[in-house]
C-alpha cells in the first residue's frame, strides 16, 4: 500500500499516494458542496486543507486500520469546519414541523427544568464549554478563544461534561 510505503521513506509511493487523493478528495468535495447547495469555488481550499492535514497527520494512522476510513474523517472534517468558517448554516422552515412541535419546550413536562438540572451538576467551566458547543452551537476553536483553552481541550472537556450529564440523568431515572 502506498500510505504504508510513504511512511516508511519511499518519496515516489508519497507522490504517488499525493495524487491519487488529490483526484478523489476533489471529486467527494464537490459533490458534498453540491448535496449543500454550495458552489465549487471554495473546493481547492478544502482539497488543500485537508491535505495539509493529511501531510501533517500522517503518522498517527494505524497500519492495521484501514486507511478509507481515516482519510474520511480528516476530510470531513475539513469540509465541516470551511463550512462554519463561511458562515454555513442549514436553514430548515419551521413551518414545515409545526404540527409535530407540540407545545413549547418550558411547557413540556418539565424539560427545561431538567436540562437546566444537569447543567448545574458541572464545574463552571465544564458547564460554559456544554452551553458554548452543544446550546449555542459555537466550534470548539470558538469556545476555546472565549474561555482561554486550546481547541483539544474543549473537546475533551464536553466529553466529560456530557458524560458526567448522563450520570446524572441516569441516577434520576432510577
Amino acid at each position: 500500500m502506498l500510505m504504508r510505503a510513504a511512511n516508511r521513506g519511499d518519496a515516489a509511493a508519497y507522490r504517488q499516494l499525493l495524487r491519487d487523493l488529490v483526484a478523489i478528495l476533489r471529486m467527494q468535495v464537490r459533490r458534498t458542496l453540491n448535496r449543500f447547495g454550495r458552489g465549487h469555488e471554495d473546493a481547492e481550499d478544502i482539497v488543500q486543507e485537508t491535505m495539509l492535514a493529511i501531510h501533517l497527520k500522517r503518522h498517527t494512522w494505524d497500519e492495521n486500520q484501514p486507511l478509507t476510513p481515516w482519510l474520511r474523517a480528516i476530510a470531513h472534517h475539513k469540509l465541516v469546519d470551511h463550512l462554519r468558517r463561511k458562515g454555513f448554516r442549514e436553514h430548515v422552515d419551521i413551518e414545515d414541523f409545526a404540527d409535530s412541535l407540540g407545545a413549547p419546550i418550558a411547557d413540556r413536562d418539565g424539560d427545561l427544568q431538567d436540562c437546566t438540572r444537569l447543567l448545574a451538576v458541572l464545574p463552571e467551566r465544564q458547564r460554559r464549554v456544554v452551553e458554548g458547543v452543544s446550546i449555542e452551537g459555537q466550534s470548539a476553536r470558538e469556545v476555546g478563544q472565549r474561555l482561554g483553552m486550546s481547541e483539544s481541550a474543549v473537546r475533551v472537556a464536553l466529553h466529560r461534561a456530557l458524560k458526567l450529564m448522563a450520570q446524572a440523568y441516569r441516577r434520576d431515572d432510577e
